[in-house]
């Protein structure tokens, strides 16, 4: 028998967005959380630069919304880019009535902005140089405290309950979860009258990311396989600076610091960045990431450096504490020499196709920050528009949740049945294609792509995912088979999307088509065929 747990709102993952979706909700409904290991565990925790919103009198909505344009290549959809920016101070006071201590100026009441890359003024407000940090730690202390949040942490999503699914209805709407419990080796069923999806990004798709583990596309994955669009998933941002450290694993470097004055060399010390952009250092990242990627086949190098050693030692002390700290374990001082960097997976910038208030294509399914694709970012995300978007959307969603009245039918759901499934025996299998996975949409949907690459890439993961499949249907689930199964759904959905888009436009850069289309359009791809549950649930093994 699987354990059954009942609220009113469901949220898996508990990053800015999930978090504060729950704050806001948690008055007038009974909330669980989900968290794959701990509950702070996710990407917000690891944000180093800030929230970018429109906070000083020399600064206008409209100069906002042309940078994110700009930075997205002009593919965003500017009514979803001028909504975000438009609720942007609200959000960034929400957060300070939360208690986020964001740096001031000095003693004053003036907090302290800074810019980053493809911005045109200072509108960056952060805690220091750890501001996922500092916003994470302040939103789950309060969701800790409000009675009507519960916590469900060491729990793996493994697919939504759908009406459709179980043939209760025509009308595709969630019930429900099954949820693998890590400590228990158990999967429980939860049943909700809303489930959002704030899992965050899938940049664990490749060799080498920025990320934390759990960004492994989960949310944007079991979306698609209950009937959801998806949107632009070609544009992975890569980040351009991450320490190049065997120990370090990509320790991100933030933006912040080029914005700061710090300049990209060379190992013989030559600055390149204006042989590519009139921007240099400030250029948007994806412009930054190749570059560097170019610098580095271009030489034979391993990484580039990065240099803000001219200025003052206090104030890179000062103002980057973490990284300096960080930095200086690993054996690099940045206030005496530069440090080394390489290019990394970073960001989803495509998802779950939303409207303004995180709605999806199934009735009562919402999707939220990362995992979801609004229209903010276009082609490209302009650098700390996604925190902003985290919170902005969280409390739109919250908004149209707490409005709706509608009366919830309580559904059945079936126990999972775990008695025509066997323990593996073969676990090397699933090690051995998640390496092959990571690897080739690391060398072949990189940041630099060509049709020949594209194809090997798409025959690869068609063979991946009938063997997961077949893998998934007879035996126990664990997480690391339901995080590979996410992430070759994932990876298929990023090379259809980038053999979809016949130019280069932002993050998708292809040598077989090097120019942008006048008219472009964003990648928006439909379920043709649905997953042999969706169409019959009695073939799934694990459905009682």
């Amino acid at each position: 028998m699987s354990k059954h747990l009942h609220h009113d709102i469901v949220i898996i993952g508990a990053g800015a967005a999930g978090l504060t979706l729950a704050l806001e909700l948690a008055n007038e409904h009974k909330v669980a959380i989900l968290t794959k290991g701990d509950i702070s565990e996710g990407s917000t925790l690891y944000a180093q630069g800030g929230v970018a919103a429109v906070m000083s009198d020399k600064d206008t909505v409209d100069s906002h919304v042309q940078d994110t344009i700009n930075a997205g290549a002009e593919l965003g959809n500017e009514d979803a880019i001028r909504f975000t920016v438009e609720n942007s101070k609200p959000s960034i006071d929400w957060l300070i009535d939360q208690g986020v201590p964001f740096t001031r100026n000095g003693e004053s009441d003036d907090y302290h902005l800074t810019k980053e890359g493809g911005h045109s003024h200072r509108r960056i407000i952060h805690a220091a140089d750890a501001t996922g940090l500092a916003i994470s730690q302040t939103l789950v202390k309060n969701a800790l405290a409000h009675p009507n949040i519960h916590f469900y942490p060491d729990r793996v999503a493994i697919d939504l309950v759908t009406t459709q699914k179980l043939g209760l209805s025509e009308q595709n709407r969630v019930i429900g979860l099954y949820a693998l419990n890590q400590k228990t080796d158990t999967v429980e069923v939860f049943h909700a009258h809303r489930v959002a999806l704030a899992t965050g990004g899938s940049s664990k798709v490749y060799l080498y990311t920025s990320n934390p583990d759990t960004a492994s596309g989960d949310g944007i994955a079991m979306a698609w396989r209950a009937g959801c669009r998806v949107g632009n998933m070609e544009f992975n941002q890569f980040h351009p600076t991450c320490l190049y450290d065997a120990k370090a694993k990509t320790f991100l470097i933030s933006e912040a610091v080029r914005g700061e004055g710090g300049r990209l060399l060379l190992p013989d010390g030559t600055r390149f960045m204006f042989n590519f952009d009139d921007r240099g250092e400030l250029a948007p990242r994806d412009i930054v990431a190749r570059a560097i990627d170019h610098e580095m086949k271009r030489l034979g190098v391993k990484h580039v450096l990065l240099d803000i050693s001219h200025k003052d030692p206090e104030f890179i002390k000062e103002h980057f504490p973490t990284i300096y700290k960080r930095c200086l374990n690993y054996g690099h001082d940045m206030t005496k020499g530069p440090i080394p960097v390489v290019p990394a997976a970073h960001y989803t910038c495509g998802g779950v196709v939303v409207d303004q208030h995180g709605t999806t294509d199934v009735t009562d399914l919402y999707a939220i920050g990362e995992a979801s694709y609004t229209g903010l970012h276009g082609a490209n995300r302009l650098a700390s528009n996604s925190l902003l978007e985290c919170i902005v959307y969280a409390r739109s969603a919250a908004q149209k949740m707490l409005a709706d009245n509608e009366p919830r039918a309580d559904y059945q759901i079936p126990d999972w049945d775990s008695s025509k499934v066997t323990d593996s025996d073969e676990d090397v299998v699933i090690t051995h294609n998640w390496h092959e996975l990571r690897r080739f949409m690391w060398d072949y949907v990189g940041i630099v792509r060509t049709n020949k690459r594209l194809l090997r890439a798409k025959h690869r993961v068609d063979l991946l995912l009938s063997e997961i499949e077949e893998f998934y249907s007879n035996y126990r689930v664990s997480a690391d088979l339901l995080e590979l199964r996410n992430l070759a759904v994932v990876a298929d959905l990023i090379i259809q999307s980038a053999m979809a888009r016949k130019e280069s436009r932002g993050l998708h850069f292809t040598l077989d088509y090097p120019d942008k289309h006048e008219n472009s359009t964003p990648t928006i791809l439909k379920p043709r065929i649905r997953s042999s549950e969706l169409e019959n649930p009695s073939a799934c093994p694990h459905i009682a």
